[in-house]
């Protein structure tokens, strides 16, 4: 997808356990987990929004 394989991810991996160490990613990991949780919502508040419900539109007879 973006060109990076398994030790390119294991890199990045390693340096965020060195800036935030081991403590701390229980809840980064949670934090972005509820960030994209919260993202995936909100986008589908808006599809409902902007589809027109079945029971609103007139009938063309």
């Amino acid at each position: 997808m973006f060109g990076l394989g398994l030790p390119e991810l294991l890199i990045i991996l390693f340096i965020i356990l060195i800036i935030f160490g081991a403590g701390k990613l229980p809840q980064i990991g949670e934090g972005l987990g509820k960030g994209i949780s919260n993202f995936k919502r909100s986008l589908k508040q808006d599809e409902d929004e902007e589809s027109p419900d079945k029971e609103t539109t007139p009938d063309k007879k």
